[in-house]
């Protein structure tokens, strides 16, 4: 895929508010826990961030996928990944099926202000005992006539204890597995609407997470996005949304990470030379290197083939590939950064630390790399 002086551009913008409204708190924002959503999705969507795919009717840049390309990888540079993963779920994980999918009326009232930054939404999906297997979810939401009546749990909600309104996968009829289940905006004032208590992670801090409670919710059925009883399938849909936003944000930044590695080990002396003058060094940042700039160039085809109109399956099949791969390759970059950082790199203090725990969460959310290979296995046709 080719960018253009646009494109550059806009990537430069995106890296200046990152530098001057992100990297700067990124310390605080850790130590507490959370940060300030309200404060800074406005700012990103001065610059058009918050909605680039999405109809300029409702603020939107009506833009195609390219430009989601360079905002995620900008994004992925931040100094937290809590912040970035925050981002990523008002931009490709609460939204997009509102936007595919929703009525006029419903965009008109939630998307129009998610894209300005004036409410920010959560993607409500994983419960206790339904995390990879979104088939298995229990919480339910019971017609009563022009009302939905919505009660159970969700957990592991980004954006769970700021969220003005939630994209709510439940299930709506008595069929089971995938389906007779909806999607449905949930405005958390609601009574019997509660954050039953915030989560403490390994890493993306910054980014709180929240377990939460659904008790008699009443919710008109005009909340409904899309089809009745289409929920999983349009879910599932916009899980590529989801993993692809996740690879370019994962691939940006491990080339940032390698690169301050590199620079360390050209100034850390050991044994009379300096770590850069060790062969094995060497051969192992190339090595990763190399690997990284495979995966670039992998999410770069990705991209192209949502902007040409690939169908479903091979978007699928692109995203899990992609997002199976990052998710492990992280794993190694933050692994090998931090070694030849040696002790100063699993200080907190030092970058390294916070990229460790940031990263592993990739092979875990928006779909465990077993369901990845799972998904990979059904699509390739292998299986008995």
């Amino acid at each position: 895929m080719e960018l253009t002086p646009e494109h550059e551009q806009f990537r430069q913008t995106i890296r200046e508010v990152v530098e001057r409204e992100i990297d700067p708190y990124a310390d605080a924002w850790e130590e507490a826990g959370t940060f300030p959503a309200r404060e800074l999705f406005p700012k990103l969507a001065a610059v058009g961030a918050l909605g680039l795919e999405y109809e300029e009717a409702y603020g939107g840049g009506g833009a195609d996928h390219s430009w989601t390309l360079v905002m995620g990888e900008e994004v992925g540079r931040c100094a937290s990944g809590g912040v970035a993963m925050a981002i990523s779920v008002q931009t490709d994980m609460a939204t997009p099926s509102l936007a595919r999918f929703g009525s006029a009326e419903l965009k008109e009232r939630f998307l129009r202000p998610a894209i300005a930054g004036e409410m920010v939404a959560a993607i409500a999906v994983t419960e206790p005992d339904a995390g990879s297997d979104v088939a298995s979810l229990r919480t339910r939401a019971v017609r009563d006539g022009d009302e939905w009546v919505i009660n159970g749990t969700k957990l592991y909600i980004t954006n769970g204890t700021q969220a003005d309104w939630l994209c709510l996968l439940a299930r709506t009829s008595d069929e089971g597995g995938a389906h007779g289940m909806s999607q449905i905006v949930v405005p958390t004032g609601l009574d019997g609407f509660s954050v039953s208590r915030k989560l403490d992670k390994l890493g993306q801090r910054a980014s709180d997470t929240a377990e939460l409670s659904f008790v008699d919710v009443r919710v008109p059925v005009e909340h409904t996005i899309g089809t009745i009883g289409q929920g999983f399938q349009q879910q599932m849909t916009q899980f590529q949304n989801e993993r692809l936003i996740a690879n370019y944000m994962s691939t940006a930044g491990m080339r940032q990470a390698i690169e301050r590695t590199v620079a360390y080990v050209k100034e850390r002396r050991a044994f009379g030379k300096t770590l850069a003058d060790q062969q094995w060094i060497q051969y192992k940042l190339a090595e990763l290197v190399a690997e990284v700039d495979l995966l670039h160039h992998y999410n770069r085809a990705c991209a192209a083939a949502v902007v040409r109109g690939a169908d479903a399956f091979e978007i699928a099949r692109m995203a899990s590939i992609g997002k199976l791969k990052a998710g492990r390759l992280n794993r190694e970059v933050a692994d090998i950064c931090m070694q030849f950082h040696g002790g100063i790199g699993y200080m907190e203090e030092t970058w390294t630390a916070r990229f460790f725990r940031d990263t592993r969460l990739l092979s875990i959310g928006g779909g465990a790399d077993e369901v990845m290979l799972r998904i990979i296995a059904q699509l390739e046709g292998i299986r008995g």
